[in-house]
């Protein structure tokens, strides 16, 4: 055993080309940055606006790269790092333990997110009065919608059968239940809509720590592919693409939330990478990833970050995008197979940045 765990041991780093790679964290910083940021401010701006197949295309493909980064750039790393031969056998040779760790986060964000999208609703039932507080239960936007939909159809046949001798006071009362009944459906919408933005920034930044670590403890040799000169422009396009998956959806969000908070959210993610970065440089002559606690500790973040992003890529974005969309379901063959081709774009790009990182 003791064989097996010098293979863990590796060297201090030194960090070489320490002006680069102080330089790298301000561009990691700027692109992520910019890309993040520009779906978020071109549509608040209307002189920046732009067409609206654009935002599509950033939207569904944002959806792409959150798939394949689950999955290559974070599932199959943490299941390499937890399968080294210096650790306990419970890792090494017992169970592939990455992906155990990936199943109980993604149970923890069904749990989380349940709970959350429970007491969402029974405060927004409470805000706005009785109103169909029985039927404040489930997650189906579509539901939603019709049920709306429904109970103003209802409306409309009580003010048929009432006849137009109704007081002015009964059209108050009507318009106030019909405003009512769109604020449920809206409100439910964003309920869902926020808490699976929320999970997606959560899962996004909890991994982004782990890359800048990485990346800024990485040793500088233009020949070996596996160091940071081919690292660093990969980590670039991934948080670039990463960021334009996040902006679009961030971009989204409900007003009522506030018109500073997407920007901020969108900072958040941005600041996260170069923040680990500036820590893997200060710890560089004292941290190296390749030793037991590196591996345990980089696994399991990754594992853990596997299981969010797969499990919002999945449900919160494709599920509630395609299957549960009504707008989706009645929209022309063409533009529905359009959108799945720029999910699958963006799954097909991060897979083969996953070549290299």
């Amino acid at each position: 055993m003791a064989d097996d765990t010098q293979v863990c041991v590796g060297a201090k780093g030194e960090a070489d080309n320490l002006g680069v790679r102080i330089g790298a964290i301000f561009i990691i910083f700027a692109s992520s940055t910019f890309f993040t940021l520009l779906p978020i401010v071109t549509r608040r701006i209307p002189k920046l606006s732009i067409p609206s197949h654009a935002y599509d295309f950033c939207k569904y493909f944002g959806s792409g790269v959150i798939i394949a980064t689950g999955f290559i750039h974070l599932l199959q790393p943490a299941d390499e790092e937890l399968s080294q031969p210096c650790l306990i056998p419970a890792f090494s040779e017992d169970y592939h333990m990455a992906y155990a760790f990936t199943l109980i986060s993604m149970m923890l964000v069904f749990v989380c997110e349940f709970f959350a999208y429970r007491l969402g609703s029974n405060m927004l039932s409470k805000r706005l009065g009785s109103v169909v507080h029985h039927h404040a239960s489930g997650h189906n936007d579509a539901v939603q919608e019709d049920f709306a939909e429904h109970e103003r159809e209802h409306l409309r046949r009580a003010e048929l059968d009432q006849g137009t001798h109704g007081s002015l006071d009964g059209n108050d009362k009507q318009l106030d239940l019909e405003e009512n009944l769109d604020e449920v459906s809206m409100g439910y919408l964003d309920t869902s809509e926020l808490i699976g933005v929320f999970v997606l920034e959560f899962g996004v930044i909890f991994h982004s720590v782990i890359i800048g670590l990485t990346l800024s403890t990485t040793d500088w040799d233009p020949e070996d592919g596996d160091k940071f000169v081919v690292l660093f422009p990969v980590i670039v396009f991934h948080q670039l693409f990463e960021g334009i998956g996040l902006g679009s959806r961030l971009s989204l969000l409900p007003s009522s939330l506030g018109k500073w908070s997407p920007i901020l959210m969108g900072l958040g993610y941005a600041i996260v990478t170069p923040i680990g970065m500036a820590i893997g440089l200060g710890l560089r002559h004292t941290y190296t990833s390749d030793t037991p606690t590196g591996y345990y500790v980089t696994g399991i973040f990754d594992a853990f970050s596997a299981g969010i992003l797969i499990y919002t890529g999945l449900v919160e974005l494709l599920a509630h995008d395609f299957v549960f969309n009504k707008g989706m379901q009645n929209a022309p063959l063409w533009k529905v197979s359009l959108n799945m081709l720029e999910v699958c774009i963006g799954i097909a790009i991060m897979a083969l940045l996953g070549r290299w990182a």
